[in-house]
C-alpha cells in the first residue's frame, strides 16, 4: 500500500480544485471604526478581500458571504458578547447604526459598503459562530459543484477557525488567507493559524492563493 500524501505535498491545483471564496462576517459592527465589536485590524484586510473577491468573480466562481446575526431574546451567546443584549444591539438584523469614520446610518448586520455582495451572490445569515451550523451552506456549496474553499473576513480564532474546521469535517479542502483575517488578539490569530495548518487546512497569504487560481 502506498503511503499517504502529506498535506504540504498536496500540489496548489489540488488544493483549490473547484473552489468558492468565502468571506466572513465583515459587517458594519465588527468593522467600522468604534463599532459594538470592533476588531480594528480587520480594515487592513479589506485590500487583500478586494482582491480575492475581483479574482474569483473574474474566474466566475463562487464568492459567498456571511453575516452573523444575532437572536434578539436571551440566549448562550449573550454572556459572552454583551454587546448583543437590546442596550445595544449588536449585529441585530435592521438595527441603523452610525459610524464616525463613514457618512449616514447603516444596517449594524450589512456586509461593510467595501466589499458589499453583487447581485446573485450567496450570503448565508447564522446565529453562531460557524457558518455550517444551522445553515445551508453545505448544500448550496454542493449545488455550485464546490471541492475547496479560500476563507477569508473576521474573527480568526471565532468565527474564522469555525468554519474552516467545520468545512474540513464536511471534505472542503480549505485555506485560510493569513493576510485577509483579522482578530483583536494577535497571540490567538497566531496560534489558530499555526493549529489550522498542523491539522486542518492550509494557511497561506493573498498572492500564494491568488497563484493557485
Amino acid at each position: 500500500m502506498a503511503a499517504p500524501v502529506h498535506a504540504g505535498h498536496v500540489p496548489p491545483s489540488e488544493r483549490l480544485r473547484d473552489p468558492a471564496l468565502l468571506v466572513i462576517d465583515m459587517q458594519n459592527d465588527f468593522v467600522r471604526r468604534d463599532a459594538p465589536l470592533e476588531v480594528p485590524d480587520s480594515r487592513a484586510t479589506i485590500g487583500p478581500i478586494q482582491r480575492l473577491i475581483e479574482a474569483f468573480r473574474t474566474c466566475d466562481r463562487p464568492v459567498i458571504y456571511t453575516r452573523f446575526l444575532s437572536r434578539e431574546e436571551p440566549n448562550l451567546l449573550w454572556h459572552w458578547s454583551p454587546q448583543c443584549w437590546p442596550d445595544v444591539k449588536s449585529c441585530w438584523k435592521g438595527h441603523q447604526r452610525t459610524y464616525p469614520d463613514i457618512q449616514g446610518a447603516r444596517d449594524c448586520s450589512d456586509v461593510i459598503d467595501e466589499l458589499k455582495p453583487m447581485d446573485g451572490e450567496i450570503v448565508i445569515d447564522k446565529y453562531g459562530y460557524g457558518a455550517f451550523h444551522g445553515t445551508d451552506l453545505d448544500r448550496r456549496l454542493k449545488a455550485e459543484a464546490v471541492k475547496s474553499l479560500l476563507v477569508a473576513g473576521t474573527v480568526t480564532q471565532i468565527c474564522i477557525e469555525e468554519t474552516a474546521r467545520e468545512a474540513f469535517h464536511h471534505g472542503y479542502r480549505t485555506t485560510i488567507v493569513a493576510d485577509a483575517v483579522s482578530s483583536y488578539a494577535p497571540d490567538l490569530h497566531a496560534a489558530t493559524l499555526k493549529n489550522f495548518a498542523m491539522k486542518f487546512g492550509w494557511v497561506a497569504d493573498t498572492d500564494t492563493a491568488l497563484s493557485w487560481l
